[in-house]
């Protein structure tokens, strides 16, 4: 882009019932408490003239979640309640797939993407990597996000694991992982949230590896 400004868009992605009360209740951190964040967010990107963009998982009539025109599928009022400038549906993990996310993106100049909504390591990591790949800029708030536990033929995984691990892995590259507080302070006053590479994280994790072994 030849613009000199970034400019930030806020992407709130599937901010629905399923989530809070449906077959998908967010655990880890607790839902009410992310719900809030996200709203604080939403909030603050207004104040600030930061473009809000909103997304909302679609599923068949039939399907167990997020089944069009269910309760579950429709928008939480966190969201529904709050001015937004873009809205897409998306049948798909990313919110780039099968939408115009890149072109309203592109059209609006926007260089950096930050990312809301649910949940943490399913929609929210592949919308990340793939904003990544497009070349944008991407931050992550932790505590307006959030994960469920999983269990399966692999083993177990805590929704706080879950949670956890990749937020580590998008830090290490992929984006800015922050608080909604430090992301609001960023907004006020222009700073930039720290970034990471793979290749420091990584010998972090060996010195502290050693560490333990030494102790």
């Amino acid at each position: 882009m030849n613009h000199t400004t970034p400019r930030r868009a806020l992407i709130v992605i599937d901010v629905q019932n399923e989530y809070v009360t449906g077959g998908l209740k967010i655990q880890y951190p607790p839902v009410n408490s992310s719900l809030h964040n996200i709203g604080r967010a939403m909030d603050g990107a207004r104040a600030a003239g930061i473009p809000v963009i909103v997304i909302q998982q679609t599923s068949p009539a039939d399907a167990p979640l997020f089944a069009l025109d269910t309760y579950g599928w429709e928008l939480h009022e966190t969201v529904a309640k709050r001015p937004h400038d873009h809205y897409q549906r998306k049948l798909l993990p990313s919110a780039f797939a099968g939408t115009d996310l890149a072109d309203w993106l592109a059209e609006h100049k926007i260089d950096i993407l930050s990312v809301v909504g649910y949940m943490t390591h399913n929609c929210d990591d592949t919308t990340v990597k793939h904003a990544f790949d497009r070349g944008l800029e991407v931050e992550f708030l932790h505590d307006a996000s959030g994960s469920v536990p999983y269990a399966n033929r692999v083993g177990f995984a805590s929704a706080e694991e879950i949670h956890r691990v990749y937020g580590v892995v998008q830090q290490s590259r992929f984006a800015a992982v922050l608080s909604t507080d430090e992301w609001l302070a960023c907004v006020a006053t222009g700073s930039v949230p720290e970034r990471d590479t793979i290749h420091a994280s990584h010998q972090r994790a060996l010195a502290l590896l050693a560490q333990d072994t030494a102790a």
